[in-house]
């Protein structure tokens, strides 16, 4: 569908962008509020915010967990080595170079001509050190060195779906194999009642990180709503104490669930596999509406 656009882009306004990608039809929208922040939506999912004046202001939900995860990853302002599979606007790797400067960055997007928009019309700041490679997530993270990265990060969504190949144990022996000892790897997961992928993820990080966190809205885990989680994992102890307080005085307050109540929470769901593993689920229609 997005390779027969190509190459098709109008001015939509004074400032908004619509323009085809690999993945669809890409809007850049301004932000009322911020005079050159932008929203990237593709085919009408809202995928990130990046306000270039303020990299530091994460205005998604989901981001902004992520960004707690960021914050407490190391001591404050420590640079860190971080891999970002799935770029999007690059707003986490923006919010992390503001954060943590001099950190090291990888970022693993597959759409190129995606790549192409963001860096033309959001400019990444030159003294960031942030390397974009335009492949798929499972082949840039092989290229990433053992033991190269603090944190990795995935944040990939096709056509509002994460990947089949994304979501499996053998996915997750990878990012161990790129993260240094005790690292943190975070996942932005999103499903719907009855939530058998969030469990599933769950079920699958619990068979390779002795420690994870579950971030995300109340009313998401009680399974009344499609939306967002993140879902923390390491092999060093986390910090749930810090996580909880910055999720629940966040604008959309979150629950942080972690030990046997999350684990309880899979209901029996077992570890996804290369073999058996299925791309999540597509959001309702009236998710964007």
């Amino acid at each position: 569908m997005g390779k027969s656009r190509s190459g098709r882009r109008r001015q939509a306004d004074a400032q908004s962008v619509v323009e085809s990608v690999d993945g669809g039809l890409a809007e850049l929208i301004p932000d009322r509020d911020r005079p050159r922040a932008r929203t990237l939506v593709i085919d009408g999912a809202p995928q990130s915010h990046v306000d270039p004046d303020d990299p530091a202001h994460l205005s998604f939900e989901y981001q902004r967990r992520l960004g707690h995860v960021v914050d407490l990853v190391a001591p404050p302002g420590r640079p860190l080595h971080a891999v970002h599979l799935g770029g999007g606007a690059f707003t986490l790797a923006r919010y992390l170079a503001a954060t943590r400067p001099r950190s090291t960055q990888q970022v693993v997007e597959r759409d190129a001509a995606l790549v192409r928009l963001v860096r033309r019309e959001l400019p990444l700041d030159p003294n960031a050190r942030i390397r974009v490679r335009s492949t798929d997530a499972r082949e840039g993270l092989a290229k990433v060195p053992d033991g190269w990265a603090d944190l990795v990060i995935t944040d990939v969504f096709s056509g509002a779906r994460t990947p089949a190949h994304l979501t499996s144990t053998e996915f997750l022996d990878d990012i161990r194999r790129a993260l240094r000892p005790g690292g943190v790897h975070a996942a932005n997961l999103a499903d719907g009642p009855p939530l058998t992928h969030l469990r599933g993820q769950i079920a699958t990080a619990a068979a390779r990180f002795e420690q994870l966190a579950l971030i995300a809205d109340p009313a998401v885990l009680r399974g009344k709503r499609f939306g967002n989680a993140v879902l923390v994992a390491s092999d060093a102890p986390l910090p749930i104490a810090e996580l909880t307080r910055r999720a629940a005085s966040d604008p959309h307050p979150a629950r942080v669930e972690h030990g046997r109540t999350l684990l309880d929470f899979t209901g029996g769901a077992v570890p996804v596999t290369d073999v058996a593993a299925v791309a999540s689920p597509a959001p309702p229609a009236s998710v964007f509406r």
